[in-house]
């Protein structure tokens, strides 16, 4: 509704209460009558104005949410459209790695998927509102890309050459990013129509561009994989770039927190991408990229990787769909919210004032007031606080005693779920067979500069490994084994301080972190331990009675992120020489003292990447470990 029309409304309604007025008889009851008269017709004039006000802005919010609901289905098509794209880059990798006799099966999966593609293209004009011009770029490229794999597959696959691989898969990787102006186009024009569609269509490009490089990286090591020739430079600099953007944007946008949302669709996703796409799918592209530094001769065949990794992109692919399923579900929940507001304060214009007042009290006494002490509530409970006490409402309404009794229950749910999720922090951090704290955990302390007080000016690294332990499995079996090193962690622990840290650092090697820079009191521990252990009999289950003994390797240094490193590589010198001199003896590390700034990285970590991925553990002293166990 128009300032004009609602004026023109106004006059009218003037005209028919003077109307009415003239027609009224005159008498002692005219004043009563009068008044009567305008205390209506004022009502009247009042509430129609209200509900004009109402109703017009009723409309305009309806017309918002639906403008806003259409602009996002559309933005959700691109987004579609781009991850279509993306996955004809799959079959086409199979179709350029496949001998003669898996052409034809492979042949027919890529021509499903580059009709998809085509189908969806085409859509994009008429339901999305994209210009042609704009998609004409893509298309020809598209055209191209298809040309060269079409020329390329046609190649017997023994004189196909690796660079023709590569220029064809970069070709592919040039159409989605020809394709990334239409998006960056449709969210300008969203954000630009309204700004409170820019977190969900930010969020939305993030999650494409996720699954966007989380098919690249498998895509930059294929051509090598098609062709059986060893991985170049190039391959490996492309994955480890292509890694950090995918753990950046995984930062980003990796948590319910940050996407500003708590549905169990999203939760469940995060979960299964942290699962399958950062445990299995970059598992498996790290297994091959160790055999491609080796040689040509790969565990998989090009079809073989692609079907296995595609499959570890679905979390990825679901995520976005569901991010955009509960925006949607919340823009078409505003406007037929909207709608249904429209519909009702149309429908109580016929309600007289006083009727409306009286709702109005009753609503704020029996649903506003509880509703804002439940609001009160939700807001103590996702602010991790399900301890504290909320007020519940002081009446007898059935309903809203059943939404105190839900949330009651929401609480302790949450409540439960806050300790499992503790018990299952302990789980990860702790060796099962020894009770100990695992590695992970010790690198993470090792690594941290405050994560202990009384580390703060260095420690002293004790690594024991338990002499000949593969003869005992062998000799005995594992069970037995298991039993050994559970008997030397109980006799070990009683001789610690409060303050030492004891884990278990892989197989039959333990660590034992010591704070301060005493080297001598190190190894007299060190040595104490190792008499002890020499001294004691362990008796196993069949009757047999062994004697154990310990090789130790000792050094001193700073916790931090690079100084861990050189300590535990000191410490793991010192027992390899330790185990050259004849096992069973202690020898110290011949590093010097601890340095003023411990933590600054060696010359070599000074041409590294900068940014060490989370989910990538280093792993130190491994080729030593596995000297030793043999």
């Amino acid at each position: 509704m128009t300032p004009r029309s609602i004026s023109h409304l106004g006059a009218a309604l003037k005209r028919v209460k003077l109307q009415f007025m003239r027609s009224m008889p005159c008498g002692g009851d005219y004043s009563l009558r009068r008044k009567l008269l305008i205390g209506t017709g004022l009502a009247l004039i009042c509430t129609a104005i209200l509900a004009i006000s109402v109703i017009g802005q009723s409309l305009d919010d309806y017309r918002h949410a639906r403008q806003n609901l259409r602009g996002l289905e559309s933005f959700r098509l691109i987004l579609d459209t781009a991850n279509l794209l993306s996955a004809e880059r799959g079959p086409s990798n199979s179709v350029l790695g496949a001998t003669a006799a898996e052409h034809g099966a492979l042949r027919e999966r890529l021509t499903a998927f580059r009709a998809r593609s085509d189908a969806i293209l085409d859509q994009l004009s008429t339901n999305a509102g994209v210009p042609a011009e704009l998609l004409a770029p893509t298309k020809a490229q598209l055209q191209k890309g298809r040309q060269e794999v079409d020329r390329v597959a046609a190649i017997p696959r023994d004189r196909r050459g690796l660079q023709d691989v590569q220029s064809v898969i970069e070709k592919m990787f040039d159409v989605v990013d020809i394709f990334q102006s239409v998006i960056v186009w449709k969210a300008g024009d969203l954000t630009a129509q309204n700004p409170e569609l820019a977190a969900p269509v930010m969020i939305g490009r993030i999650f494409g561009e996720l699954r966007e490089f989380g098919g690249r990286i498998a895509s930059q090591i294929m051509a090598p994989i098609a062709v059986s020739q060893p991985l170049q430079l190039k391959h490996l600099v492309d994955s480890n770039r292509t890694r950090g953007r995918i753990l950046e944007l995984w930062r980003l946008a990796g948590n319910q927190k940050v996407i500003g949302i708590h549905d169990p669709r999203l939760a469940s996703d995060l979960g299964d991408i942290e699962l399958m796409f950062f445990g299995e799918g970059l598992g498996i592209l790290d297994g091959l990229v160790a055999e491609g530094r080796k040689s040509g001769n790969y565990s998989m065949t090009a079809d073989e990787f692609t079907v296995r990794f595609v499959n570890t992109l679905k979390p990825l692919e679901r995520l976005r769909g569901d991010f955009l399923d509960v925006t949607i579900e919340r823009l078409t929940a505003l406007r037929n919210g909207a709608l249904a507001t429209l519909v009702v304060t149309i429908a109580i214009t016929t309600v007289i004032l006083a009727i409306m007042v009286g709702l109005l009290i009753a609503a704020q006494r029996f649903v506003f007031g509880p509703l804002m002490r439940a609001r009160e509530a939700v807001i103590v409970l996702a602010e991790d606080r399900p301890t504290v006490p909320y007020p519940e409402p002081h009446h007898d309404a059935t309903e809203m005693r059943r939404l105190f009794d839900a949330i009651a229950i929401l609480r302790d749910s949450l409540a439960e779920r806050a300790s499992l999720t503790k018990k299952l922090k302990h789980q990860a951090e702790t060796d099962g067979l020894t009770g100990l704290m695992n590695r992970r955990a010790l690198d993470m302390i090792g690594e941290s500069h405050t994560s202990s007080q009384v580390m703060a000016d260095g420690a002293c690294l004790i690594l024991m490994d338990i002499d000949h332990f593969k003869s005992i499995n062998d000799r005995y079996g594992h069970l037995e084994g298991d039993h050994v090193l559970k008997e030397t962690v109980r006799r070990v622990r009683p001789m610690l301080g409060q303050n030492d840290i004891f884990a278990r650092f892989g197989g039959e090697e333990f660590v034992i972190l010591i704070p301060g820079h005493d080297l001598s009191e190190a190894n007299a521990l060190a040595k104490r331990i190792r008499a002890a252990l020499e001294t004691n009999e362990i008796v196993l289950s069949s009757g047999a009675v062994l004697t154990v003994t310990a090789s130790f390797g000792v050094a001193r240094g700073n916790l931090g992120q690079f100084a861990w490193r050189r300590l535990v590589e000191a410490a793991d010198a010192a027992l390899y020489r330790a185990k050259s001199d004849g096992r069973n003896c202690v020898r110290h590390s011949l590093m010097p003292q601890p340095t003023l700034v411990p933590d600054l990285p060696d010359d070599g970590d000074l041409n590294a990447p900068r940014e060490i991925p989370p989910q990538v553990l280093t792993i130190v002293g491994a080729a030593s470990a596995a000297k030793r166990s043999s």
